[in-house]
């Protein structure tokens, strides 16, 4: 028996950082986001070896240690191995599950789509097919979160492990004690489908640690530093207005709340963004796009930028000329998965 997970990434449109600690805890967070058709992959192969072997190809890491070791959490694959040490002692009784893990991702670590969290609930999604594991949407994001910000001990906030799990067009919203609320937009097809042509992917090259980012935002939240704060409150304000918009098909006030986003975020922390990003935005607008921003915690990764579908050529033309790569997407409605092969 073989078993498959896959999770998809996603786009943050609107509200990111407002669903990190301690924002969302003292006033509440919302975030727009939607997925696309970028995965992370897992596969479990059960052995009776005793071990537990890791593989982690598209980043040239592996390891392997006997199944009954308690899992130190450190190396690059912390992630792997939290969710292998949270299931066996939470869901098998501390007996050990000797197996080969395989992961893959379709985009880069650090790229602002939400990798690590995303293949963190692909490696959560595929142990429940395994083990049967009577989990629901809500279970299965909380305890993604959980294994990679508590257990593993990686700064950042929830709405990756949520959209990786539901999948499609969702408006999260994120309270004290971690409570949180997804609610799925019913978007008519031909605004998705014209969103879906006005946006252009890509990829600056430069990878980020996120962590680091939001490290930044967080202590400027706690010290009250600058205008963290407000920019919070009105990344926040946004989201709501970018909800609107969407339900409505309201691109022209779309776009503006876009623009408005990214210079609020930009007043999160110093580390948002550089020259380098700014270039590119401004080379992006100089060739006809209505907005752009980094996705993600910022400082690098992946560039979203918004165009008039008849610019979308030029704007991709533009690009091109710069150091990185234009990427294309399509949006799903489906999130985390998982099947056995017999």
């Amino acid at each position: 028996m073989i078993i498959r997970s896959r999770a998809p990434l996603r786009l943050g449109l609107a509200g990111g950082g407002t669903d990190v600690s301690p924002y969302c805890d003292q006033f509440g967070g919302a975030v727009l986001n939607i997925t696309i058709d970028l995965y992370a992959y897992t596969i479990i192969e059960p052995t009776t070896d005793g071990r537990v072997s890791i593989s982690a190809p598209d980043i040239d890491s592996e390891s392997e240690c006997p199944a009954e070791d308690a899992m130190e959490l450190a190396g690059p694959l912390v992630l792997h191995r939290a969710v292998y040490r949270r299931i066996v002692t939470q869901f098998n009784g501390g007996r050990p599950l000797p197996c080969r893990i395989t992961t893959f991702c379709d985009a880069p670590p650090g790229s602002g789509l939400g990798t690590s969290s995303t293949m963190v609930v692909s490696l959560v999604k595929a142990f429940v097919e395994w083990l049967n594991l009577p989990l629901g949407e809500y279970e299965i994001a909380h305890l993604a979160f959980e294994i990679e910000r508590i257990d593993a001990g990686l700064g950042g906030g929830r709405q990756d492990q949520y959209a990786a799990t539901f999948g499609g067009v969702n408006f999260m919203e994120f309270h004290g004690d971690d409570r949180v609320i997804v609610n799925p937009l019913r978007v008519k097809n031909w605004i998705i489908s014209e969103l879906e042509t006005s946006l252009v992917l890509f990829n600056s090259g430069v990878s980020r640690s996120s962590a680091r980012i939001i490290k930044q935002q967080t202590d400027n939240l706690v010290h009250h530093s600058g205008t963290t704060l407000d920019a919070m409150h009105a990344i926040k304000a946004d989201a709501f207005r970018m909800k609107e918009c969407l339900l409505k098909g309201d691109f022209d006030t779309f776009a503006a709340c876009m623009r408005e986003t990214w210079d609020a975020k930009k007043r999160l922390a110093d580390n948002v963004s550089s020259k380098p990003i700014d270039l590119l935005v401004q080379a992006a607008l100089d060739a006809g796009a209505r907005a752009g921003k980094i996705s993600g915690a910022g400082g690098g990764g992946f560039l979203t930028v918004l165009v008039v579908p008849e610019r979308r050529v030029d704007v991709i033309r533009a690009l091109r000329r710069q150091e990185g790569q234009v990427m294309t997407c399509h949006f799903t409605r489906h999130g985390t998965e998982g099947w056995k092969i017999y």
